[in-house]
């Protein structure tokens, strides 16, 4: 494994490292399944839920201060992709203000300063999907907007009390009419031996007006076509000056699956969904086990440490 010196860390990879560590990368219990060429990293961005947070939605919050303040020297930018709420993602953060955050499964892409992108829906589809959602039975519904998220009043208070864990800001209303905001997303919560099965019914219904994604276990957001993770990160590249292929990012679940896929370096958690480990060019260890952490750490250690030069 070499390294050349320039802004960010590159490597050529020329073994396919097994889980063991085999090799002399010292990347313990990560697998690479690049044949050779060169791997430019500029850029971070990882998931949340079953990713970077372990599942009690808590970090190693001293490991992680510590990878960070390299990451800054390093001059590599430190992202959050996730599907959740931007200032419930920002809560995890607030050390840390140079974090920016593909929030909405990229609907929304901001740092603590400025707006990047806002991909809302156009306002006389929203009603109409709503209508659509009510004819499904058993779905728990919100909406997600720029300023908040939003839910009937007639919620059951056991499934808002889970939702106010992703929602800091969270409004009831009486009727949905009442929305006065960019819409950026719904978020539906169903029976989870019934998502895929919900999944297939509105991407059938809503075609070209809606986008389903699913990270599993019961919960699938609706977005604008197009709008996913991967378009988020490449929309930030551009304004960054950073091609996704300088990218490394992480996760586990469906909502995940494109930027994995985009990116130069994709690393799914070792409790992925199949079909996202299915893309893997890294593997790292689970969420549980802070599998984000080791990864960044085997980045920033020894030889690559020394391999960038300030821009």
């Amino acid at each position: 494994m070499s390294w050349k010196d320039e802004c960010g860390f590159a490597a050529t990879f020329s073994d396919k490292w097994l889980a063991t560590g085999i090799g002399d990368g010292h990347l313990p219990e990560a697998t690479l399944k690049t044949d050779g060429g060169l791997m430019m990293i500029k850029l971070i961005a990882t998931d949340m839920d079953g990713t970077f947070l372990r599942n009690d939605m808590s970090y190693d919050r001293n490991w992680f201060n510590r990878l960070y303040h390299q990451l800054q020297a390093h001059h590599v930018y430190w992202v959050i992709a996730s599907g959740n709420q931007y200032f419930q993602l920002q809560s995890f953060f607030e050390d840390y203000p140079e974090t920016i955050f593909v929030a909405e499964n990229g609907a929304y892409i901001r740092d603590a300063n400025h707006i990047y992108a806002l991909n809302a829906f156009t306002p006389s589809i929203i009603h109409p999907i709503l209508t659509q959602l009510e004819q499904i039975p058993d779905l728990k519904v919100s909406v997600s907007g720029q300023a908040g998220a939003y839910t009937l009043d007639t919620m059951d208070p056991a499934h808002l009390a889970i939702m106010r864990k992703y929602y800091p800001k969270l409004t009831l209303l009486r009727d949905y009419h009442e929305l006065d905001d960019n819409i950026l997303k719904f978020s539906i919560g169903c029976p989870p031996e019934r998502t895929d099965a919900i999944v297939a019914e509105l991407r059938s219904a809503l075609a070209g007006v809606a986008t389903p994604t699913s990270s599993g276990h019961g919960d699938i957001d609706l977005i604008r076509p197009n709008v996913n993770k991967a378009q988020g990160l490449a929309l930030l590249g551009q304004k960054l000056g950073i091609d996704l292929s300088e990218m490394c990012a992480f996760g586990d679940g469906g909502n995940d699956l494109e930027m994995l896929q985009e990116v130069g370096l994709g690393v799914p958690m070792a409790n992925a969904d199949p079909r996202v480990a299915a893309v893997a060019d890294a593997t790292t260890t689970s969420n549980e086990e802070q599998g984000v952490l080791k990864f960044m750490e085997t980045l920033l250690t020894t030889d690559q440490r020394h391999a960038v030069k300030s821009r």
